[in-house]
């Protein structure tokens, strides 16, 4: 992120906002540049990702799922908009401490075993990252916190790109809490992981559109959108982020409805009217969809 800062203070802060008596590496100075810089940026890849996915990727058949609340669009953005800030601020209390020398962020590269460490570092982001991702979502499935931080995000039931970020501040902070704790454990390049903490997002986005597409070869390996889907419509599966591994390890892996023809494109394709409820089960009921699964809700 000093990357960042840096590029910042150098085109606009120092010459346009901030008096020339005042050091750039003052902490004071970088924890408000810090603020502005990952709001601004964090909204802006949001829109633009989230936007561009919900006009080409989106399939909007979608929207007319029972399931798909009123203005849900308008709320999830709402809702995105209001916890997006709460989030940032201990978001960039850790960029303030990877910015000031405390992590193990690096900048040189020596070839040839530079290179080498850079892709295993890339690996080991994303499996280290999906692991701890899975146990802290699975965690804040627990009726002792559920209510009051997870389940403002399963209100989508169906969701759609703009859903991604639409967190209780908290829960989101928690979840990406694990993209910070890897520069802090493992040497991690500077550009990599600025490069990784865009791709984290997107892919959060990502898992989210409604896309089901995954190449045959990679369904029983890759957590995509149709595995997160049924994640909040069966609430108890597939809380893994890039990865279908913890959830195998975890017991808490669902094979996606969608690739066995019972997701809920097929739902809207066939259009059935016949629904029927079954007992409460650990607080929640459960609605059986027209495609004969039981999807719970609250």
């Amino acid at each position: 992120m000093d990357y960042v800062l840096s590029g910042s203070d150098y085109y606009f802060f120092t010459p346009y906002v901030y008096p020339s008596t005042w050091p750039e590496d003052d902490i004071f100075r970088q924890t408000i540049s810090l603020l502005i810089v990952t709001n601004l940026g964090a909204f802006v890849l949001y829109f633009f990702c989230a936007t561009l996915s919900y006009y080409f990727i989106y399939d909007h058949s979608l929207m007319k799922h029972p399931q798909f609340l009123e203005n849900q669009v308008y709320r999830e953005i709402k809702f995105t908009i209001q916890s997006m800030p709460w989030i940032s601020i201990p978001t960039v209390a850790l960029f303030l401490l990877e910015v000031r020398g405390y992590s193990k962020l690096y900048e040189e590269i020596e070839f040839p075993h530079g290179w080498l460490q850079l892709i295993v570092s890339i690996i080991s982001f994303l499996f280290f990252t999906d692991m701890l991702i899975y146990w802290i979502h699975r965690g804040l499935h627990h009726k002792l916190v559920y209510k009051r931080i997870h389940k403002p995000h399963h209100m989508w039931k169906i969701t759609t790109p703009f859903a991604s970020h639409a967190f209780h501040p908290l829960d989101g902070f928690l979840q990406s809490l694990p993209y910070h704790i890897y520069p802090f454990v493992f040497p991690l390049h500077k550009l990599v992981y600025l490069g990784l903490y865009i791709f984290v997002n997107v892919w959060t986005i990502s898992i989210h559109d409604g896309d089901f597409r995954v190449p045959r070869i990679f369904r029983p390996f890759i957590n995509g959108s149709a595995h997160h889907t049924d994640h909040h419509l069966f609430f108890d599966y597939n809380y893994g982020q890039y990865f279908t591994l913890w959830d195998r390890i975890g017991g808490s892996f669902k094979n996606p409805s969608s690739f066995e023809g019972k997701g809920p494109h097929s739902y809207v394709k066939n259009m059935t009217e016949q629904k029927c409820s079954s007992p409460s089960e650990n607080g929640y009921k459960k609605e059986k969809l027209g495609n004969g699964e039981l999807t719970k809700i609250e």
